[in-house]
């Protein structure tokens, strides 16, 4: 374990890596001026997703750890950190659950904070969060299918009432990361990573969306042929969960149990 870093006096914890390619560097810096001690921080969204604009904000997700007094006592606490602000003109979006309230979410289908802790855009580590990456293959079911399901079904709906490039990237992205999930057992949120099992036309959609966050689909497949890609992709996930060697409850909630306690008590 390293020293412990600044603002954070009698607490233990790791420095933030020093840089992550295309982000700011000051990313990690940000994890640590939060009112409670960081256990990690990544970046999700369009970064992690394969498909920034240059006009992207950036998404940071992690996970804090309350005190004791804030846990056992009166006052309401903290469990969700939200913030939004704008520094050195880029737009940055900050959400952090407690590690109890995370650790909860991990155990139920819910493939965002999946990704969020596998995210391999990291600016702040530690032992939590080398611990809880460790254990989330125990927490991965065949259920999480129904997350990817929905997510897609939602992102159709707004495709088909915008029009923008990405709400249809999002849609395609999820319904391949849980098809590649429910088959390898493997959390991969990269579009760019998975274009072998997607259209042909998935490289030229990326690259049109990395020219406006909200661009609009101009020229490209026509509706029903991206309509019918997406239904292909929809029904292959569902035959990919059928088949599934992913069990069907999680296994992990022992072993997260007791990485709470000891976090929370500073063990």
């Amino acid at each position: 374990m390293t020293a412990t870093p600044p603002g954070l006096p009698g607490l233990p914890g790791v420095p933030s890596l020093p840089a992550v390619p295309g982000l700011p560097g000051w990313l990690g810096e940000v994890a640590q001026e939060q009112p409670h001690r960081p256990a990690f921080a990544t970046v999700s969204g369009a970064h992690l997703y394969g498909f920034p604009s240059r006009d992207s904000d950036v998404d940071l997700r992690g996970v804090h750890v309350l005190p004791v007094e804030d846990v056992i006592g009166l006052r309401p606490a903290e469990e969700t950190i939200t913030r939004s602000w704008t520094r050195e003109g880029v737009e940055v979006d900050l959400v952090t659950h407690d590690l109890v309230k995370f650790c909860r979410l991990l155990l139920r289908r819910n493939g965002y904070v999946l990704e969020q802790l596998l995210s391999p855009l990291v600016v702040s580590t530690g032992p939590v969060h080398e611990e809880l990456a460790a254990l989330a293959p125990a927490c991965l079911t065949r259920h999480h299918a129904h997350h990817y399901l929905g997510f897609a079904r939602t992102q159709r709906r707004l495709f088909e009432g915008s029009g923008e490039l990405k709400p249809l990237l999002y849609a395609f992205r999820v319904l391949l990361t849980g098809i590649h999930l429910m088959r390898s057992g493997e959390v991969v949120a990269d579009l760019t990573r998975l274009y072998a099992g997607g259209p042909a036309y998935l490289p030229e959609l990326v690259a049109a969306k990395r020219e406006a966050e909200h661009g609009a689909l101009d020229g490209g497949p026509a509706r029903d042929v991206l309509a019918r890609d997406l239904d292909a992709l929809t029904a292959e996930l569902e035959a990919a969960r059928d088949a599934s060697a992913l069990p069907e409850a999680p296994a992990a909630a022992e072993a997260l149990h007791d990485l709470v306690v000891r976090a929370r008590l500073g063990r």
